[in-house]
């Protein structure tokens, strides 16, 4: 526990057999009460893995449900387990549970409600080996979004994120789509229901294992962030309203 809250971490798997005991070896067992590991149908060794180094949960989906699908899987576990704070965590080893501690106790110290890890702040991105076009979309799609919800976030598109139990309660991430738009989904809605965000400077790391998306992918998840931006604008300013917003 930290400051008296439960802390869960989950991790959404997919071919993570090389790198999820890594990342687990790391996760800061001082405060993390229970880590909950869900394969999105891996066709590699992830589960046996899992087993092995000892996580109590593990949720194993019979068929692929997607990026988004997963991490439905995962909240509905930690919040079945009585979280207080849920650190979403990929289990690819690119970002460090290191920053566990520190996300965690904004949340815990009633700081912010939400946390992400920023690769933007400190230029953690670039150093980290984040391909150039990935670097520009993410600027380019960050400028987009702040605008539109009228916000001031380094980056919208980090998969390093902590939250209270009142906001994974108060939004419907159930309606939002099993694939990677998911994450922008989820935090638009956080906005539209009121809430803040932090973030503190993350270091990152790209390498082969580490999970990643190709151009094609890539180019369908940024029209996907800007349409998710626009219903965010149109639905705050009652011109049309969007499912993902009720």
């Amino acid at each position: 526990m930290i400051n008296g809250k439960k802390l869960v971490v989950v991790m959404p798997a997919y071919n993570a057999e090389k790198t999820l005991e890594e990342t687990y070896n790391e996760v800061p067992f001082d405060i993390v009460d229970d880590v909950v590991v869900v394969d999105d149908n891996s066709t590699d060794k992830t589960i046996e893995v899992a087993k092995k180094i000892g996580v109590k949960h593990i949720i194993i989906h019979d068929k692929n449900k997607g990026y988004g699908g997963n991490q439905k899987s995962c909240y509905k576990k930690a919040l079945e387990l009585d979280a207080d704070i849920v650190v979403m965590l990929h289990p690819d080893y690119q970002y460090t549970p290191r920053l566990i501690h520190a996300m965690a106790s904004i949340i815990a110290n009633d700081i912010y409600p939400v946390v992400l890890g920023s690769r933007i702040l400190g230029k953690g991105a670039l150093k980290g080996g984040m391909p150039l076009y990935k670097y520009i979309a993410n600027r380019f799609l960050t400028l987009f979004q702040n605008l539109l919800l009228n916000r001031k976030l380094s980056e919208y598109h980090t998969g390093y994120r902590a939250f209270s139990r009142e906001v994974l309660q108060k939004i419907n991430y159930e309606a939002n789509s099993d694939d990677f738009i998911f994450d922008n989904q989820m935090l638009a809605q956080i906005f539209m229901a009121g809430f803040e965000i932090g973030e503190v400077t993350c270091p990152t790391k790209y390498f082969e294992e580490a999970s990643s998306i190709n151009f094609r992918r890539s180019a369908k998840y940024g029209l996907g962030v800007m349409a998710t931006s626009v219903k965010f604008f149109l639905h705050k300013h009652k011109i049309v309203t969007s499912k993902l917003f009720i």
